[in-house]
């Protein structure tokens, strides 16, 4: 039998609402793991696409995203999700890259130059400054950048919040996503991610506070079912351990 890991349709935008879509693709294969990977699509009031951890890159989802506007921003938002930037990059060349606190440096070491990017920082860069809020978890060997979407309350997180389905996971995803407690429909940081968020635990939790206290109406991640409704108060109990 065989299991569909992802949240199909793929590599199409599914429109989340007004001028928000999630791309899923996948499945992700990590260390004989697969996982289901998601993108998100912000419309900027300039009318630009600015595009939160790409996945493959594909003619065919390029043309799709192009229907609903240009390509002018790609999002490397943590350590983990810059792999398919380079390739987005250089199909469509006149979009700037923006990447987190030290990923450039990482793809450099692996051999991808993530030409031109720019690093993100605590405050907004002047093209989204006046409709999206950031801020951003740190540790030894991991950064994300959380963004805030304010005309739609759309929390775009990457790593920091995960909810794999058990049922949609293979046998040794399965396994793996129980271990670090990520298989929960509810929403978690996996634990390898609380014990170096932990090193910062203070700083950490001053994020969080600011991410709840922006009251999300929803919470799109990379990993799993991500927050329909709810997103202020799913938020705070996936973030729970980190409050406490």
């Amino acid at each position: 039998m065989t299991i569909d890991i992802t949240y199909p349709p793929l590599n199409v935008p599914k429109p989340v609402c007004d001028g928000v879509w999630v791309v899923d693709g996948g499945p992700q294969h990590l260390l004989g793991l697969t996982f289901p990977v998601r993108m998100t699509v912000v419309c900027l009031q300039d009318g630009g696409l600015w595009l939160h951890s790409p996945t493959k890159h594909t003619p065919a989802l390029q043309a799709a995203l192009e229907a609903l506007g240009p390509i002018r921003h790609l999002v490397a938002p943590d350590t983990a999700h810059w792999v398919h930037v380079s390739p987005w990059r250089k199909a469509v060349p006149g979009a700037q890259v923006w990447a987190a606190p030290g990923v450039v440096a990482r793809a450099n070491r692996q051999g991808v130059d993530l030409h031109g990017a720019k690093d993100l920082a605590e405050t907004p860069p002047e093209p989204w400054a006046g409709e999206m809020d950031q801020a951003i978890f740190s540790a030894p060997g991991f950064v994300e950048v959380a963004f805030h979407h304010r005309p739609s309350r759309t929390l775009v997180l990457t790593d920091t919040v995960q909810a794999l389905e058990s049922g949609k996971l293979t046998l040794a995803s399965k396994i793996f996503a129980s271990v670090v407690r990520s298989a929960t429909t509810e929403g978690t940081t996996p634990v390898h991610l609380r014990l170096l968020l932990g090193r910062r635990r203070e700083a950490n939790r001053a994020v969080a506070e600011r991410l709840i206290g922006l009251d999300p109406a929803r919470v799109v991640f990379a990993h799993g079912a991500w927050f329909e409704r709810d997103g202020q108060a799913r938020l705070r109990q996936a973030l729970a351990w980190l409050l406490d």
